[in-house]
């Protein structure tokens, strides 16, 4: 099967691409670096020549209101290099509970990615994944000002990038949902402190 990771050089996309070729597909990592732009499209058709699957692991360059415009470009650009190119299969990665959030411009900009694909003319998957740890690190620097910290009082469920990866190369060589799956870590935090403290001490080396 050869599948179109878009976003394939970074954190998420770069391991999708090489647990699929590792486990014996064609991955084509397609982002900016590839000569990719969603935007104006540009290298799109290329980079879906002859793939049956499309992942969407990109993400917008702003967490602002232009994040709206990048995700309805991009969706929209996508969905119609796909259907040129004859892919049967388009995967989108978002965040649980997206659709809850509209205070969020980003938010509501991958609500809207989202939308545009149930209404595109591919049969679709959308995997919804919680907080990476990965990025817990820069969560607390985008809520901190000099010394103060603002943190969401809301529990948090971070999964591992690692899980995440494992998902979407599942979701993306399977059937279609014609929906949304929604995958979460383990353990529920009451902080995002808390589950920097845990993701410090499962990065830290044993003795």
């Amino acid at each position: 099967m050869k599948l179109a990771v878009i976003g394939g050089t970074g954190l998420i996309g770069s391991q999708v691409v090489r647990k699929l070729n590792e486990s014996g597909h064609e991955a084509i990592p397609a982002s900016q670096s590839t000569g990719v732009d969603l935007i104006s499209g540009q290298g799109l058709d290329s980079a879906l020549a002859g793939a049956d699957v499309v992942i969407d692991a990109s993400n917008s360059p702003t967490f602002d209101e232009a994040s709206l415009d990048f995700f309805r470009a991009s969706m929209s650009n996508l969905l119609a290099a796909g259907e040129r190119a004859g892919v049967r299969h388009q995967v989108v990665l978002s965040i649980v509970g997206v659709d809850q959030v509209p205070q969020l411009d980003y938010y509501r900009a991958k609500t809207l990615q989202e939308n545009l694909l149930r209404h595109g003319p591919t049969p679709y998957s959308i995997l919804r994944a919680t907080q990476f740890f990965e990025f817990v690190d820069a969560v607390l620097s985008w809520t901190s000002d000099g010394d103060t910290v603002r943190l969401p009082s809301t529990p948090l469920q971070p999964i591992a990038a690692a899980e995440v990866v494992d998902a979407l190369v599942e979701v993306s060589t399977g059937t279609p949902l014609g929906g949304i799956r929604d995958i979460a870590g383990p353990e529920v935090f009451l902080s995002m402190n808390s589950a920097e403290s845990r993701w410090r001490r499962r990065a830290m080396p044993g003795p």
